[in-house]
Order: structure tokens, then sequence, then C-alpha cells
């Protein structure tokens, strides 16, 4: 579809926005609107405390994705596991961002394996995956806005007998400030 428009495809997105507002209902979205298999790992899932085993697990889980190719690679909370490099000593997260960065590199086919990251605080995240050929995109993934929150409360009780003078309209407009897992 891209090509079509004279466009590229963006290596990998990057979503971010407040705590349960969607991002990875937005990632299981994109896997199946296009068809392709889901990987969702939540970032501190990889960590390990042996030396070398998370970049072990890092390496492990790209070679499952392309494994299973067409693939959405979905990484939740990214900051946890790709935190900013520094002085802090902290040589254990250097190292798992330096494998982040050379699976991401390493890619032949990017149209096999497409990565989607979520998280709360994209300023924590090391720069470096933010460049482009990696999570070159990034997305704000807003709070719902009433007619939404409206909509997630219809679906929620569309099984469920509500008492005649149950108004979700006026319910959702209430709930101003609510996020997706807030109103379920």
């Amino acid at each position: 579809r891209f090509a079509a428009l004279g466009l590229s495809a963006p290596c990998g997105v990057l979503l971010f926005g407040p705590p349960g507002c969607g991002k990875t209902l937005v990632a299981k979205a994109v896997a199946n609107e296009s068809g392709a298999n889901f990987i969702s790992i939540k970032g501190p899932e990889l960590l390990n405390k042996y030396v070398g085993e998370s970049e072990r697990a890092v390496r492990q889980l790209f070679t499952r994705a392309r494994a299973a190719a067409p693939c959405v690679l979905f990484f939740d909370e990214l900051d946890a596991l790709a935190p900013r490099r520094g002085g802090d000593g902290n040589q254990a997260a250097e190292r798992v961002v330096n494998q982040l960065l050379t699976e991401m590199d390493g890619f032949d086919g990017r149209q096999s394996v497409y990565l989607v990251a979520a998280t709360n605080r994209p300023d924590m995240i090391d720069p470096a995956l933010l460049r482009p050929g990696r999570l070159d995109k990034i997305l704000y993934v807003p709070l719902p806005a009433a007619d939404g929150r409206a909509s997630i409360l219809s679906t929620l009780t569309r099984r469920t007998p509500l008492a005649p003078d149950v108004n979700a309209t006026a319910i959702a407009e209430a709930a101003t400030g609510f996020s997706g897992a807030d109103t379920a």
C-alpha cells in the first residue's frame, strides 16, 4: 500500500501515551488487520540477573519473530528494557540496548517482521532506538474522548442487561480523563 502512494513503510513504530489508553490494543489491531502473527513481550520479561542471559533472550526473541514471519513483534514497556545509556554504571542495561540495536539493524527483509513498541515514558528510552531504520515513527495514543468512552461502554455492556434509565453517553461524558482501561 505504501509503495502505491510513493511512500516507504516505517521500519518500526513507537506508541506512547498514558497508561491504559490502548497502546497494546493498537499493536494487536495492526497485526490482525495485516494478517501477521503477533508476538508480545513486556520489556522486564527479557531481563535476567545472570550476565549475558538478557542479551541471549533478545536474540532468541528476534529469531522467533523471523521464524513466525510475517510477524508484528511488540515490545510493551520498552523504557524498562532499553533505558537511556549513560554514566550511571548500569552495564547490563547498556548491553541489552546494544543487543536490541544489533538485532534491529540485522533485519534483511523488514517487510517480514514489523516492530511496534509502547511506553508511557518516551523520554526514558535510549535515543538510538528512535533513529531512522529502527523505531522511526513515533505516535501518540491519547486518552479516549467522550464518544470513544461511550463506544467502550457500549461494547462492554452489549451482553449485559442494563436498567432503562442507564445512559452510557452521560456516563462517558462524566468520565473525562478516564482511560480505556479505567472505563472497562
